[in-house]
């Protein structure tokens, strides 16, 4: 596969080629998705595999865990033939390992892909920032129009901006009305939506950052919006901004505020392919990796 100078998709193959390859997927996902745009802290790119192994089922999914590992190498039809390739956002090692025996979990999801010959590529930070990421993903799902980056950080190679997160804006509607609306449309998990502010508010302009939030709740405030949806606030944070007055928040959990990317890359995927006439079974993992499995609603009282 090649890329053209003038744009983003990839060019037809050669007419050898039966399928692309690792490599090829590389290419085509760091054309959408530059390593360079991802953070300084963060590790993107191919993780365990081949660049010349030919690639014709690929398994998109949020993170590199032993589920999915296994869901990998079963494969699309449980037939003993395992996917080719997993695409995963989170990375395995981010704070790296000096040590990857079988019998640590890292070690353990490296040691299946690479016996049954799966590669493992994942795309972080630099999808986040993408002008058809994560947070641009969220953003379509809730409904916001008009959008612009929460933190903007450049413009990519077609002139778009990019950043962290989106600003945009809705029908005018409550907080309450509004809360209803983004839990009937995150995907189902086992955490639920929780609400911090006056559900009777007005609400018309909407920041949204997936995954873990904390960090731009300045940035949401100073965006001058109604309501700020994310994930994993923690107590004090979220406590001493709603103190200080608007946005109110909303936080939804990690997997559910970033897992609507993946069907949007499986389309971007889809059709890459199908434009360069070649036949990729492309699929989304539908395994909910919270760390959580259950919720129960507390009922006890303070003595």
């Amino acid at each position: 596969m090649r890329l053209s100078s003038h744009s983003s998709e990839p060019d037809a193959p050669d007419s050898a080629q039966a399928s692309w390859r690792v490599g090829d997927l590389m290419a085509l996902m760091e054309s959408w998705y530059p390593q360079a745009t991802a953070q300084s802290w963060d590790r993107v790119g191919l993780i365990v595999g081949d660049p010349d192994a030919p690639v014709r089922s690929l398994l998109l999914a949020l993170d590199p865990t032993a589920a999915i590992a296994e869901q990998a190498v079963v494969g699309p039809d449980s037939d003993g033939h395992p996917y080719d390739m997993v695409i995963t956002h989170h990375p395995l090692l981010l704070r790296g390992a000096s040590f990857l025996p079988v019998t640590d979990p890292k070690g353990a999801v490296v040691t299946r892909l690479i016996r049954a010959g799966v590669s493992l590529f994942n795309a972080h930070t630099n999808a986040d920032v993408a002008c058809e990421g994560v947070a641009t993903a969220l953003a379509d799902l809730i409904g916001l129009r008009d959008t612009v980056p929460l933190e903007p950080c450049g413009v990519d190679a077609e002139g778009h901006e990019i950043g962290l997160g989106r600003v945009g804006t809705v029908e005018p509607t409550t907080l309450g009305a509004f809360a209803d609306h983004v839990a009937s449309v995150l995907p189902a998990g086992p955490t639920g939506l929780l609400v911090g502010g006056d559900e009777a508010m007005a609400v018309s302009r909407v920041a949204v950052l997936g995954g873990a939030g904390d960090s731009a709740l300045d940035a949401a405030r100073a965006a001058d919006v109604d309501v700020y949806l994310t994930a994993d606030l923690r107590h004090h944070p979220a406590s001493e901004h709603l103190e200080g007055g608007r946005p109110a928040l909303l936080c939804g959990s990690h997997w559910a505020t970033e897992s609507p990317w993946l069907p949007v890359l499986a389309r971007r995927i889809r059709a890459a392919a199908s434009a360069s006439k070649v036949e990729l079974r492309v699929e989304v993992s539908t395994i909910v990796t919270e760390p959580w499995t259950s919720y129960r609603v507390t009922q006890g009282e303070l003595a």
